[in-house]
C-alpha cells in the first residue's frame, strides 16, 4: 500500500473558505484503479496558519503515480491555482510506502 499526503498551511481566517473548496469539489477518485480511501484532515492552529492535510491510500505507488497522469487527476485539480490566497506557501507532498498495517478486529 502507498499513502500520499499533502500538507497545507492555510492562512488564519481562511479556514472556512479552504474547507468549502475541498468539501464541495468532485474528487473523481471513486473509480480510479488502485484507489482505496481519502481523508481531509484539520490539524493544529498556529499564530499565522492552520495545518491541513489530504491523505489518500492507494494499492501501490504505481497506482498513485498512474492517477497523477490521468484525466481524473486533471479534473479533480482543475482551478486549484485560483485558491492560492488561502495558503501560506505551496502544499508540501509526502509519500509513504506502508510497511505495516494493524486493523481493528471485526
Amino acid at each position: 500500500m502507498f499513502i500520499a499526503m499533502n500538507r497545507f498551511q492555510v492562512l488564519r481566517g481562511s479556514e472556512a473558505d479552504f474547507e468549502a473548496v475541498w468539501l464541495s469539489r468532485e474528487t473523481h477518485l471513486e473509480n480510479v484503479p488502485g484507489f482505496l480511501a481519502f481523508s481531509l484532515l484539520r490539524g493544529p492552529e498556529r499564530d499565522d496558519h492552520t495545518l491541513y492535510a489530504s491523505h489518500s491510500q492507494w494499492a501501490s505507488r504505481a497506482a498513485f503515480e498512474a492517477w497523477t497522469k490521468s484525466e481524473a487527476f486533471r479534473l479533480a485539480h482543475r482551478g486549484a491555482g485560483e485558491n492560492k490566497p488561502l495558503y501560506a506557501g505551496h502544499p508540501q507532498f509526502e509519500g509513504f510506502e506502508v510497511l505495516q498495517e494493524v486493523a481493528a478486529a471485526r
